[in-house]
């Protein structure tokens, strides 16, 4: 199916009431904390047809499950802790448990210890090394109520009803509080990633919190949309983000690290993109067509026009008194707007796939039509639009940006795709660069093309040499990155449930060697390791080695072994060693060194892995 268009292919009914769920990717298996009704155990192998192979009821209500080898961990209620052998997914058995003195919510397993948000007792440190006869080993009473927890090195960050806690659990007989912020609503879960806390807040939606020093977490800008943010386009001192079914959402980044919203208009359709042009905000609204809303009053917008296009407004860009809609299974529209209040439709083009996202410049529509690539589409005469040239990209081309004579094209698994169009008769492909994850749109300012990158969150690459893209950053955002607006130093992300997110970038430092952190980690299959290599005086491509070793020093796998350019470079490790045997779960040690005339460094990092 298409994601811009998801289809439904089944469902789960599960006996009771979901209240939490571990999938492991490797296996396939879905892992069900069921209320009332235990644990159920699903695989997911073939996505269409899902089948329950086993159940166990548990004997109070089941919260949430962590799973971790052959075991479940079920965060049982007032049942506390039950640990469940799933070796055999038809026939899961209870070998062990813990009553915790409060009720238990959340479960998060890291090494040979269970970390369960207890409720009204806070957060309890269980032994699991023997699953049979799990001990407490310590605890720490919390503020408020503790309902989620996760672990990340040697700190726990609890979702503590009263906001988050960060608890250093390097001794763990005798942990302590180090921490905290008061998020404004009543904080449910949290996860981290990188160095942030990402925390579900309940009534005021999805918080984030810079954690690099755990004593004193400060929340970071972000905006939690009512809905999916799709499209972001920033105008002044505004962001107007299609949102979904919650229409155009109007907000006001004056000061970046405080976003407001000031107003909002309900549009009929889907809002699916936005594009910003003399006082009006022209909204692709999906089966409700090409909407015109006045956002001369930002805290009051107005709709004041629309025209219902034939196939499902996608994308709109707005040039020179026309409306240019991408209009999926429609083709390319050309609505006249010189009347706002009266728009008309005065040409089409019909695309051979799915027109998703569109680019207007120098008289030429840049169409991204999925599985047919990027179209070239002569719009000189508005009324008589003709396609010129195109480029089939190898994967689907989502989204498209034009500067000078290149477009770059955000190509679903093909990551970026960098295409000569300076003969929009005869483009061709002159770079690429094969992001981590989905490309799903991008944006291109001074010399860096920024992608919104779905579940890898904004990627930033530098194409300053088009025929030799290199990634030099990236952040991984909350959900899923769909859409990227850069203005002056920030880039604005439509993220998803996580709705606008805001970064301040900077250019790349390359005056050192830096590890950075590996995502995801801890990992369960793959994790990728990023890194950067500085400029050296006299040579051009230092000898780089990267290894990774166990905690006893034992070399398991060499990863890197070359001579590379100065930049941002990644690569992925598969938990497996040098002849392609998985290695044990357990901690392991990533070091990069670097070798050239004179100058001898390295940087070590942790990683976790949990099968």
């Amino acid at each position: 199916s298409q994601v811009s268009n998801p289809v439904k292919v089944s469902e789960i009914r599960t006996r009771g009431v979901v209240n939490g769920f571990y999938y492991d990717n490797t296996t396939q298996m879905l892992y069900v904390a069921d209320g009332q009704r235990g644990l159920e155990i699903w695989s997911i192998e073939e996505p269409s047809a899902p089948v329950r192979l086993g159940y166990y009821y548990t004997p109070d209500w089941a919260e949430d499950v962590y799973v971790s080898g052959s075991y479940a961990y079920v965060a049982d209620g007032s049942a506390g802790l039950r640990i469940i052998d799933v070796s055999d997914p038809s026939n899961p058995e209870e070998i062990g448990y813990y009553d915790t003195p409060g009720c238990a919510r959340g479960v998060y397993v890291s090494g040979c210890y269970a970390y369960v948000a207890d409720g009204d007792s806070g957060l309890r440190i269980i032994g699991v090394s023997d699953p049979s006869n799990p001990e407490e080993v310590g605890y720490y009473d919390t503020p408020g109520y503790a309902k989620g927890v996760y672990v990340s090195g040697d700190y726990a960050y609890v979702a503590d009803c009263g906001g988050l806690q960060v608890i250093d659990v390097s001794d763990r007989s005798s942990p302590e509080g180090v921490g905290y912020y008061d998020t404004p609503g009543c904080a449910w879960d949290v996860y981290i990633s990188e160095c942030y806390a990402y925390i579900a807040d309940w009534y005021a939606g999805l918080r984030v919190i810079d954690v690099r020093n755990p004593s004193n977490p400060e929340e970071v800008g972000c905006y939690d949309t009512p809905d999916w943010a799709w499209v972001v386009y920033v105008s002044g001192c505004y962001a107007y983000v299609a949102a979904g079914d919650s229409g155009l959402r109007v907000i006001n980044v004056s000061d970046p690290s405080s976003p407001e919203e000031v107003g909002c208009y309900d549009t009929p359709g889907y809002a699916k993109g936005v594009y910003v042009s003399g006082g009006y905000a022209y909204v692709a609204d999906w089966k409700a067509g090409l909407r015109v809303i006045d956002v001369s009053d930002p805290s009051n917008p107005e709709e004041v026009g629309y025209y219902d296009t034939p196939g499902h407004a996608e994308g709109v860009y707005v040039s020179g008194g026309y409306a240019y809609i991408a209009a999926t299974e429609g083709g390319l529209r050309v609505i006249g707007v010189s009347d706002p209040h009266n728009p008309e439709e005065v040409g089409y083009c019909d695309t051979p796939g799915w027109a998703l996202h569109i680019y207007v410049l120098g008289g030429y529509a840049y169409v991204a039509a999925g599985g047919s690539g990027l179209r070239v589409i002569d719009v000189s005469h508005p009324v008589n639009p003709e396609e010129i040239g195109y480029y089939d990209t190898p994967d689907w081309a989502y989204g498209v940006y034009v500067s000078g004579c290149y477009a770059y094209v955000a190509d679903r698994y093909a990551g970026l795709r960098i295409i000569d169009v300076s003969d929009p008769q005869g483009p061709e492909e002159v770079g690429y660069y094969d992001t981590p994850g989905y490309a799903k749109s991008v944006y291109v300012s001074g010399g860096y093309a920024y992608v919104a990158h779905g579940w890898t969150g904004l990627r930033v690459i530098d194409v300053s040499d088009p025929s030799n893209p290199q990634e030099v950053g990236y952040h991984d955002t909350p959900t899923h990155a769909w859409d990227v607006y850069v203005s002056g130093d920030y880039a604005y992300v439509a993220d998803g449930w996580a709705g606008l997110q805001i970064y301040q970038f900077y250019v790349v430092e390359t005056s050192k060697l830096i590890l950075y952190y590996s995502w995801p980690n801890p990992f369960t299959s793959h994790t990728c390791i990023g890194f950067a290599i500085p400029q050296i005086d006299g040579c051009d491509k230092p000898h780089v080695t990267l290894s990774i070793y166990d905690i006893t020093g034992r070399l398991i796998r060499t990863l890197v072994d070359d001579e590379l350019s100065p930049g941002y470079h990644s690569v992925e490790w598969h938990a497996d060693n040098d002849v392609g045997q998985k290695v044990t779960q357990g901690v392991y040690l990533c070091e990069l060194k670097l070798q050239a005339y004179r100058m001898h460094t390295r940087c070590v990092g942790k990683l976790i892995y949990i099968k």
